[in-house]
């Protein structure tokens, strides 16, 4: 009841617990969302129910566009005078887009990586941006991707062997052995096991190191994903 209550269809049962819906009424899918919504914590935060400082408190400094299921939990670690103090020390900043979709939370359900389809997500590399991530390469510098979101957008982008603008899906599934071709250094939090996320991270730094890392975090009491603690691997 009241004016925010949205009657919803569910028209299809989906695979993986996933419905199609159809809301009453001629609001737009951003508008049904936004008064009905819930921000996707993890269960292990208050049972995965949110309160209404999450909206504002689980979202990044970089978000600009909607589309994505759930915030890049690496960008959760910025903010506006972080990034004044990273310009001020001549690091700059390149903005890409990825929307983030359900299957990145999902676990892995089979026995061998080759056999796990990777779920499709939209992303953009603009001209502006490849650019600048061109001539930062080509001075001498490097890469720092911030969350494993990017590293997909910025490897997609650098299939032909060097970053150029792209946008569109994809499906690349980055795991061991693999060979990066933009990416230089990754800032991420602590994933969760048997996930796509712990498969990315390893195939950048290494099983050994990725294994010493986590069991430093769990002697440590590291907090893992959502609202957790991040890791820089250089």
């Amino acid at each position: 009841a009241g004016r925010d209550a949205v009657k919803l269809w569910l028209i299809e049962r989906q695979a993986d617990g996933v419905w199609l819906a159809h809301p009453e009424g001629d609001l737009s899918p951003w508008e049904c969302l936004d008064r009905i919504g819930r921000v996707p914590l993890p269960p292990y935060i208050r049972g995965g129910e949110m309160v209404d400082e999450d909206r504002v408190n689980y979202q990044t400094v970089f978000a600009a566009r909607p589309g994505a299921v759930a915030a890049p939990t690496a960008g959760l670690h910025f903010t506006p005078d972080l990034l004044r103090k990273l310009s001020a020390a001549g690091i700059g900043q390149a903005h890409i887009t990825l929307h983030v979709g359900l299957d990145t939370f999902r676990p892995l359900q089979v026995d061998r990586l080759a056999d796990h389809k990777m779920h499709s997500e939209w992303g953009e590399l603009s001209p502006a941006a490849a650019d600048a991530l061109k001539r930062t390469t080509e001075a001498g510098g490097r890469l720092v991707a911030v969350g494993t979101t990017s590293v997909r957008v910025l490897e997609t982008a650098a299939a032909s062997g060097t970053v150029t603008p792209w946008s569109g899906p994809t499906d690349l599934f980055i795991r061991p052995p693999y060979t990066f071709r933009a990416v230089d250094a990754l800032l991420t939090n602590f994933h969760l096991p048997r996930t796509t996320l712990m498969v990315l991270v390893a195939a950048f730094a290494g099983a050994d190191l990725i294994r010493r890392a986590y069991q430093e975090a769990i002697r440590q009491q590291y907090r893992f994903y959502s609202y957790g603690d991040a890791m820089l691997i250089l």
